[in-house]
């Protein structure tokens, strides 16, 4: 697993390269702020799952590169802007300074809004029909926007130092997290033609994947060292952030992992050997220690 994850990683990094050059004139700073967060590692979990999708469905991972490399960039603006000190006031993202301790917090700001901006510009790019670039672009803005993680955003902050429900969690970390997770799943079917009901099981995937991988960096946050997730341990409490930890305890929010995995394997069943990859991927996503 490891072997092919770094695989696709190099490929997806390829990409990026390839979309985000360095520059050398008068706006060096911004492309060079906006390259240092991208390239400062990641496990490229959202491009690496919209390019297995596309591929079980029968897709070609060359027309949907484009979708996969604008899906991290708007993942990275938003992990820019996450850290901010108006956020989560965080000094450390993937094990090196972020990006407003290195740049300034102005140019941490551009950067973000720099990447989400040129997400669109690559998106449109794809090769695809028209109409599937346009619904990929419509579902990348959604996932992203208002409906999806920037609006679990906004309910995560509101909820900061209040005790609230577990269903009331659940959908901010439906909206924050698995919104981008989701759509990654879905445009990799869309791309590859397949139709509403297979579009569906890969959304109900991607649904499952999302809450089982957020609950898992619940438990990081308390359980994991800062030199293996590259970030400050125990940022969520200190913030006074609701966890499923906070409210369910460390054994129940475990058992969760499990059952959230479960489900979106089960989903996959329909694919057949085809899900293998996946399947394997979600459990090693559930037991990972970054």
């Amino acid at each position: 697993m490891k072997n092919r994850l770094n695989e696709l990683t190099k490929q997806i990094d390829a990409a990026l390269d390839f979309y985000l050059p360095a520059a050398d004139n008068d706006q060096k700073i911004i492309y060079e702020a906006m390259r240092y967060s991208v390239f400062a590692g990641g496990k490229r979990l959202r491009p690496i799952l919209m390019l297995e999708c596309a591929k079980m469905c029968g897709g070609s991972v060359e027309e949907v590169m484009p979708f996969a490399c604008a899906m991290e960039m708007i993942h990275t603006y938003s992990l820019i802007h996450d850290d901010l000190p108006a956020m989560d006031n965080d000094d450390l993202r993937r094990g090196m300074p972020t990006s407003h301790k290195k740049f300034g917090e102005a140019n941490a700001i551009l950067a973000g809004d720099a990447l989400l901006t040129r997400a669109f510009e690559v998106a449109a790019s794809a090769k695809t029909d028209p109409a599937v670039t346009v619904r990929a672009i419509s579902m990348l803005a959604a996932s992203a926007g208002t409906e999806g993680m920037i609006g679990g955003q906004i309910l995560d902050i509101q909820s900061e130092g209040k005790k609230i429900k577990l269903a009331e969690l659940k959908n901010i970390h439906l909206l924050k997290t698995g919104a981008i997770i989701r759509s990654a799943c879905t445009i990799g079917a869309i791309a590859a033609g397949m139709n509403e009901a297979y579009i569906k099981t890969l959304d109900d995937f991607g649904t499952n994947l999302g809450i089982a991988f957020q609950i898992r960096d619940d438990i990081l946050d308390v359980e994991g060292e800062t030199a293996a997730l590259g970030k400050t341990v125990g940022s969520d409490a200190s913030l006074e952030k609701n966890t499923y930890v906070r409210l369910l305890g460390l054994e129940r929010s475990k058992d969760l992992v499990e059952e959230y995995s479960d489900r979106a394997k089960a989903a996959l069943a329909k694919f057949k050997k085809k899900a293998d990859f996946l399947t394997e991927l979600t459990d090693y996503l559930i037991n990972r220690i970054n």
